[in-house]
């Protein structure tokens, strides 16, 4: 299978990804969570459909030492045991911030508090920025048809 546009190749889309890619590097560097923002990034790609962003972020977060039971139950996370009151506080933020056309006001107080609760302005920053740009790199991927399953860790 093949993607119907060559995102790295095409001028304008590599130009486009380029400026994106530099916003996830200001992400990268904040003082979130490494092991969050996979998670974060992950499950927001399975609720999109990203089978491409799925495939990275699971081999990034794996090659990083996350372990494979975390891994398997992100998608299940509110009946999950393995993950902490934070974490699900950025699960549920990552959730209500991707399905924004699913609900009637968006994200909810409640849903902003509890993650206020648990992260300081700047994580809360970064997080939002993360939901946000992974959003972006998923409609891209999704748009195009980017195949998934051969992804090697620190390939970008």
């Amino acid at each position: 299978m093949d993607a119907r546009l060559n995102l790295l190749d095409n001028a304008v889309t590599a130009k486009a990804l380029r400026h994106i890619i530099s916003a996830a590097k200001a992400i990268e560097g904040s003082p979130l969570p490494a092991s969050t923002q996979e998670l974060v990034k992950i499950r927001a790609s399975q609720i999109n459909g990203c089978g491409f962003c799925v495939d990275m972020h699971t081999k990034e977060a794996a090659h990083a030492g996350e372990t494979s039971t975390r891994l398997h139950l992100i998608a299940v996370w509110r009946e999950a045991t393995v993950f902490t009151d934070a974490e699900r506080a950025a699960l549920e933020l990552t959730e209500q911030g991707t399905r924004i056309a699913d609900a009637a006001g968006g994200v909810t107080d409640a849903a902003w508090a509890n993650a206020a609760k648990h992260y300081d302005e700047d994580q809360l920053a970064a997080l939002v920025s993360l939901i946000a740009l992974i959003n972006t790199f998923n409609r891209f991927n999704v748009i195009v048809q980017q195949p998934a399953g051969d992804y090697r860790p620190g390939q970008f």
